[in-house]
């Protein structure tokens, strides 16, 4: 089986396309690619198949197997792929998510794709359509007792959930102690991903993310999203801010006229391979 490995900041996945290769059983085919010491080494595994109503459709699963809605990192990557391989060579791309169809801008050089712009859509401010138990109405800033500790969380979903704590300093936080632990809390049926942002100032945020069925990744572009949508509804930052991650930097925007947060990256892709055939 063919197969490529892309990043977007250090978020990487393997990418196979599902119009050339026959993929019998994707969960476990992400986990078997997934492992860093066994197989190709990812965050999961992304399909891109033809679709009915854009450009192509991606499909994407988790390290641990699980099917995700959406992946910001991914979804640009997925832009890449199309462009620079001649699927759709064309500067504005429509790709079809679980999380409905979003609109991709493409930026070239010498041919080939290095950055991308999404519009992500609104986020979700809901509570039940994170979802997360209790009553109607936004999460904002509403405290969650996790572990030996209560924090204070706002929840968007930006296509998959996202749970947001603002802390002092992030790159001292235990993500590793409590990600997992707000990722499988009993508040959120589905799981969520768990999001630790610091305020540097009014334009810049600092993020770390503990995402749902992968662990702490480099990067996170949906939770980048849901970092700036926490951070302005609590008048923390502007509407346009970067998000500094440990694989590098987003640019992500909350526009005020039609409510539609983007955001802009850098992606790249690593190597492609052969996967041996089942024994």
């Amino acid at each position: 089986m063919r197969f490529t490995k892309m990043e977007g900041l250090g978020n990487d996945y393997v990418y196979v396309d599902g119009a050339r290769e026959t993929v019998r059983d994707p969960s476990r085919l992400a986990v078997l690619f997934s492992d860093r010491h066994l197989g190709v080494g990812a965050d999961g595994l992304i399909l891109i198949l033809p679709s009915a109503k854009a450009d192509a459709r991606m499909e994407m699963y988790n390290a641990d197997g699980s099917r995700a809605e959406m992946c910001g990192n991914g979804i640009r990557c997925v832009a890449k792929y199309v462009y620079d391989r001649g699927i759709a060579r064309k500067e504005n791309l429509r790709i079809e998510t679980d999380a409905g169809v979003k609109d991709l801008r493409v930026f070239t050089s010498s041919g080939r794709v290095t950055r991308v712009r999404v519009d992500m859509g609104r986020p979700e401010l809901e509570r039940g359509k994170i979802p997360m138990k209790g009553p109607k109405g936004r999460v904002v800033g509403e405290p969650l007792a996790v572990l030996d500790r209560t924090f204070r969380v706002t929840v968007v979903n930006m296509g998959n959930p996202h749970c947001v704590t603002f802390v002092e300093d992030v790159d001292a936080f235990d993500v590793a102690k409590y990600g997992p632990a707000v990722e499988r809390h009993p508040s959120f049926p589905q799981r969520v991903n768990a999001g630790f942002a610091q305020v540097a100032d009014r334009t810049h945020l600092r993020l770390r993310v503990w995402e749902r069925g992968s662990g702490e990744t480099l990067a996170c572009g949906t939770g980048a999203c849901a970092a700036c949508a926490a951070a302005v509804l609590a008048d923390l930052v502007e509407r346009s801010v970067t998000v500094h991650l440990r694989g590098g930097n987003l640019e992500v925007e909350w526009s005020e006229a039609d409510d539609s947060v983007a955001m802009t990256g850098s992606v790249r892709e690593v190597f492609t391979g052969d996967w041996p055939a089942p024994e």
